[in-house]
């Protein structure tokens, strides 16, 4: 029997056919991840009690994701973000002595890859690994000019099941000029399932600095001690009602963040290979449109765990660099780790 599924998810307005996969592993774990915005809808974990539990939040048609871009504040359910995750000041950055001017879509600013980015963007499925750890890979090409970004953008995001119920994902990207880079990927957890909110999950993130921001969340340059603060999530703690925080990453310690529900008993591991961890608690779509299977998600519906390089990194020279020369190749891992105690 098959562990890797390709169906149709849906067609688009022009009748553009977006497909979707399904992965499977051993342990009866179900990943589904669809090409429009080279999405990941499902997420069914099994707990040992036998019960499957789907923990991250999304919309049962493909209408209502493209929809959900229309909302005051677009969800970004469980997709692929670029050409540049999080925020960059005005909109404007300089590299190699030229200013590129970005499309705007946060107040004055560029969020997330701009009015139409990566997560809006139609992949195609190019291939898919069946066996003991299935996978799929998607590709997106960028044009040159796309959202104002310099250089054509070949990227491609490879998702894997492992026999250890880990969700790896891995970024490859090449570009025929220089330019900037920041690839996240931008699910909702809820290790309670969709339902529910996420006030009662234990949230632990292994930082001791988060990034300074003005009040439209764009870096200030400073970073700011965590130790008991409000951001200090060392020892693990409810998660918080509001938190849009970008926490610097120790690459000497090995896990990220974790989260945990005594309801199921169930733990999420963080672990990646980036700089920082945006940790996010949201997912309202303010009684517009519904989730799956009709669920009403609200502002503290799911968790996001966007790992990623600094926002705003561009404008910053003690940033992590954001720059990928034309030649190089950008990569970038993270894992999301299942442990049913």
């Amino acid at each position: 029997m098959s562990n890797c599924t390709i169906e149709l998810f849906g067609l688009m307005a022009n009748n553009e056919v977006i497909d979707s996969c399904e992965l499977a592993n051993k342990n009866g774990m179900l990943l589904k991840i669809m090409g429009y915005g080279a999405t990941v809808t499902s997420l069914k974990i099994p707990l040992k009690n036998g019960k499957l539990i789907d923990v991250v939040l999304g919309f049962d048609t493909l209408n209502n994701y493209i929809k959900s871009f229309d909302l005051v504040s677009a969800p970004y359910f469980g997709c692929t973000v670029g050409r540049f995750a999080g925020r960059i000041n005005d909109g404007i950055f300089t590299l190699n002595s030229d200013t590129f001017h970005l499309n705007k879509n946060n107040n004055n600013h560029s969020i997330h890859g701009g009015k139409e980015g990566f997560s809006q963007k139609l992949w195609k499925i190019t291939s898919e690994q069946d066996g003991k750890n299935p996978s799929v890979t998607l590709c997106y090409h960028s044009l040159h000019n796309e959202e104002n970004y310099p250089g054509e953008l070949a990227v491609q995001v490879t998702y894997t099941i492992s026999e250890d119920n880990e969700l790896i994902i891995e970024y490859h990207a090449t570009t025929t000029q220089d330019t900037v880079v920041n690839l996240t990927h931008h699910s909702y957890f809820n290790l309670n399932g969709h339902q529910s909110d996420v006030l009662d999950q234990e949230l632990f993130i292994n930082s001791e600095k988060i990034l300074e921001t003005t009040a439209e969340l764009i870096p200030t340059g400073i970073f700011l001690d965590t130790v008991n603060s409000d951001m200090d999530f060392n020892k693990s703690k409810n998660c918080p009602e509001i938190i849009d925080n970008t926490f610097i990453l120790d690459c000497n310690k090995e896990m990220a963040a974790s989260l945990y529900s005594k309801e199921n008993n169930l733990k999420m591991e963080v672990y990646t290979s980036q700089p920082a961890v945006h940790v996010y608690v949201g997912g309202n779509c303010f009684d517009t449109i519904k989730g799956k299977e009709g669920v009403n998600y609200h502002s503290t519906s799911g968790i996001c765990f966007e790992t990623q390089n600094f926002p705003d990194a561009p404008n910053h020279k003690h940033f992590p660099n954001s720059v990928l020369k034309k030649g190089e190749v950008y990569y970038q891992k993270t894992i999301y780790k299942f442990v049913a105690l």
